[in-house]
């Protein structure tokens, strides 16, 4: 089914049935949610209210891209900061209390709650209608449904689990608690982490189905708030490679790229504007047309304030809480747009008087500043430039260097002033360029923790690299597998009555 058939419908619809808190029970004297559920208009309201759950500010709107990178070797913490997030920075303060990571938590479970819903519910509307324009609607909105939930499980994974090594590994490894409706007898256990990535490869090929483009279709695909075929692809070939599937994220990421609906942004080309170039209009306006799918704000409705820690501006000056690392800085090469797009040098409010490059990506989205809304950026949470990084990797990892340093250049052409000739990989470099050039694309985008856990990498934070007199002296050297690598599973989960969820080793 076209996927644009739906979208005038679904933005016109009305104020949607309130899924808040999805894990609500109802008084038995009330009129039980699902009876409401009985027509496709009921069912509209309840996909938007999926799509409404992911502005969550615990989500790709703040903690869930903030945290993992903070977490890591990202950022230095500046003296006077607000202490927002120090225990995550901090590291050997992480607990299962933790109040943000209970969020992120919650929220992805809510969105797992409010699809399993709607699942639950569509059957009986479907039985109850023959209209085929309208039963295809249904089936889209199930593929919505699906996808929506592969990709909060994916996430649950990728923060809650240990890294996927091998199959047998898997197997033996604690994954999540998989639910599959939202009233029912299933038991609150971790599944193993192979089950739990089966699972969400099973709702993606449901969702591939469902969402399929016609075969004529000719229109575009990014910058979409909506998800579809080349959504499900994006997704498949990063949990593809987080399980170590090569010929897959190969395959995957290789739909996607070759599928044409999406360019990579040329940081020497002004196509949109005069005054920047196409790469930092990405950051400016919160628009590309290398977005495969990202959270869709308006000025009335939207989610977190991802630039806050960064800029923390109240129009008279800048007090950040954490500025970019050194070595993140000076990995940029000088002919390497990115660093100018993303960076700004600015000289804090602070008595100390800071003097750093801040990361003003997240400043905040035209529209929203012309609004007095500081620091809203519309997250991009599939860009062109990751499916790049995934199919190199997975290339590498064949030893297929050649086709590798091909992907790598192909990011390195449109982001640099100029790049001459191919990236040269080889057994010995490969994935050292391709760490850096992951750090490079995705900085602060929420992808840092889980690279350096899935590398099985530790890191190093060194105070000698900061001004006493400006930064809180921080430092922090961590083995590769430290069990903070997996975020401890919330306390009032485990204690829970019925609750049969395992700890993590974090939660020790």
């Amino acid at each position: 089914m076209n996927i644009n058939k739906i979208k005038t419908y679904m933005l016109s619809a009305v104020t949607a049935l309130s899924l808040a808190s999805c894990l609500d029970k109802y008084p038995e004297d009330s009129i039980p949610m699902d009876d409401a559920v009985t027509t496709v208009g009921d069912i509209d309201k309840l996909v938007i209210g999926i799509y409404d759950s992911f502005k969550s500010s615990a989500l790709y709107s703040g903690n869930l891209t903030i945290l993992p990178d903070l977490q890591a070797d990202f950022v230095y913490c500046v003296k006077g900061y607000t202490n927002v997030y120090g225990d995550i920075f901090r590291w050997n303060d992480i607990k299962a209390t933790n109040t943000d990571i209970e969020a992120v938590y919650a929220a992805l479970y809510d969105v797992v709650n409010c699809c399993n819903f709607l699942l639950d519910n569509v059957e009986k509307v479907k039985a109850n209608t023959t209209d085929d324009n309208l039963l295809d609607r249904l089936d889209q909105y199930c593929g919505e449904a699906y996808f929506a939930r592969a990709l909060a499980y994916s996430e649950l994974i990728k923060l809650f689990c240990k890294a996927y090594d091998s199959d047998e590994q898997a197997a033996q490894t604690l994954g999540v608690v998989l639910t599959e409706h939202y009233k029912g007898d299933e038991p609150t256990r971790r599944a193993s982490l192979k089950k739990s990535y089966e699972f969400v490869l099973a709702d993606l090929d449901k969702a591939q189905e469902l969402l399929k483009l016609e075969d004529d279709f000719s229109g575009t695909l990014y910058n979409e708030i909506y998800f579809n075929e080349m959504t499900c692809y994006a997704l498949r070939a990063r949990v593809s490679l987080y399980m170590h599937r090569w010929d897959d994220a190969i395959k995957y990421a290789t739909k996607v790229i070759s599928s044409k609906y999406y360019v990579l942004e040329n940081a020497s080309s002004n196509t949109y504007s005069t005054t920047v170039n196409d790469y930092k209009y990405i950051w400016l306006y919160g628009d590309s047309r290398e977005a495969i799918w990202k959270v869709g704000f308006t000025v009335n409705s939207y989610g977190g304030a991802l630039g806050t820690i960064f800029d923390n501006y109240n129009y008279v000056s800048y007090r950040p809480d954490y500025v970019p690392a050194k070595w993140v800085i000076n990995s940029y090469n000088s002919n390497d747009l990115r660093a100018a797009a993303i960076f700004t040098t600015r000289v804090t409010g602070y008595e100390h008087g800071l003097q750093w490059p801040l990361l003003s990506k997240y400043f905040g989205d035209a529209t929203f500043l012309g609004n007095n809304i500081l620091h809203v950026h519309q997250p991009m949470v599939f860009r062109l430039s990751e499916q790049y990084l995934i199919r190199a990797e997975a290339y590498a990892n064949k030893k297929e260097y050649s086709k590798a340093g091909k992907d790598i250049s192909a990011i390195r052409v449109a982001r640099y002033s100029s790049y001459g000739g191919n990236t040269s990989l080889s057994e010995t470099n490969a994935m050292d360029i391709i760490e850096s050039e992951r750090v490079k694309e995705l900085y602060m985008e929420g992808f840092r923790l889980h690279d350096l856990k899935r590398w099985h990498k530790g890191f190093e934070r060194k105070a000698s690299e900061q001004s006493a007199a400006t930064f809180v002296q921080s430092d922090l050297k961590v083995e590769k597998d430290d069990p903070l690598f997996v975020w401890p599973i919330p306390q009032h989960e485990l204690e829970s009555p019925g609750s049969e969820i395992e700890p993590n080793e974090s939660n020790k």
